[in-house]
């Protein structure tokens, strides 16, 4: 029987490419999105699709989707500094009631439920690298609060619903992902490095540019999430690439990949900025038997097309 798969926030970057794996695998997709942070663009070649429908919906309201459902997949919130910096309480009421209606929708039609949380959660870790069984080490009051503490929010009411309710729930850690859709302002260092690189602007490097990253290709990380929902795995998985290096590392990266002659140029580290950011990928490997296959080398010159496409469309815009 063909599987019906709701998908809320699904115009957003990595939601945007859920609807195109799962329309590939022959289910029948519901597309939730608020357009907040989202974009139609992302999933406007499936409209003409039988088995894709999207409407435009505020999940922290009370969600009704007619018939049956067998997936929930809750991927709805801002997700970047700029974004959840600007909707601080939109970030929080979707993680909190967000997750509260997605988690009811998945209960009433008796679903299996993913929520996408993050490694956010780790806040600035004090153990290196991040397995699940840490606890983080996080601000609740400062400016990235409002996102680490609606994701730990999240987690926690999925726990509960899956403990008290029974609900069939999966817990995805997204560490930093990346790939085609990506917006070029959304403050995250790729596509900032990126978008400055190709307009031959300097490059923003923010402390000395030694605090870390982990960057997974879209594709591993789609790839993960898949395999997750089909396991039985109700505990967090960490889904990231364990590839680790230094911010500045990445900028002379995509310098060296755009063959730009951008500088780098030092701004003041931004409040409660991870320093350093790792996933350790043991249990992924163990329940999922899942692990990145793109090199980051590779992963970045596969998205230079798209951030150049990117950049020359604003530059023809700017021109008109």
């Amino acid at each position: 029987m063909q599987q019906r798969t709701v998908i809320t926030g699904g115009a957003g970057f990595i939601g945007s490419h859920l609807c195109d794996y799962f329309v590939e695998q022959g289910h029948d997709v519901v597309c939730l999105d608020d357009l907040l942070t989202g974009a139609a663009s992302h999933v406007e070649h499936l409209l003409g699709n039988p088995n894709f429908t999207f409407i435009h919906y505020d999940v922290t309201e009370y969600i009704h989707v007619g018939g049956r459902v067998d997936n929930v997949l809750h991927f709805a919130s801002p997700a970047s500094p700029v974004d959840y910096l600007e909707y601080p309480i939109q970030t929080l009421k979707v993680g909190a009631l967000g997750t509260h209606k997605a988690l009811g929708l998945a209960k009433s039609k008796d679903a299996r439920f993913l929520l996408a949380s993050t490694s956010e959660v780790y806040g600035d870790p004090q153990r290196h690298p991040q397995p699940e069984d840490y606890w983080g080490n996080v601000n609740p009051v400062g400016p990235r609060g409002v996102y680490d503490e609606a994701k730990r929010y999240a987690e926690a009411l999925t726990m509960a619903y899956h403990r008290y309710h029974g609900v069939d729930t999966r817990i995805a850690r997204i560490f930093n992902t990346y790939g085609p859709r990506m917006r070029l302002y959304d403050g995250r260092a790729l596509p900032t490095f990126f978008r400055q690189a190709l307009m031959g602007n300097p490059l923003t490097v923010y402390g000395d540019g030694s605090q870390t990253r982990s960057f997974c290709h879209i594709q591993d990380t789609v790839r993960g999430i898949a395999l997750l929902l089909d396991s039985d795995q109700h505990d967090p998985v960490n889904i990231g690439n364990p590839d680790e290096l230094t911010i500045r590392e990445l900028a002379d990266e995509i310098v060296e990949i755009t063959c730009s002659d951008s500088e780098i140029v030092y701004q003041p580290l931004p409040e409660d900025d991870p320093q350093v950011r790792q996933p350790d990928i043991t249990r992924a490997r163990q329940v999922l038997g899942w692990e990145p296959r793109i090199d980051r080398r590779e992963g970045l010159r596969m998205v230079l097309e798209y951030f150049q496409r990117a950049v020359n469309q604003e530059a023809e815009q700017q021109n008109r």
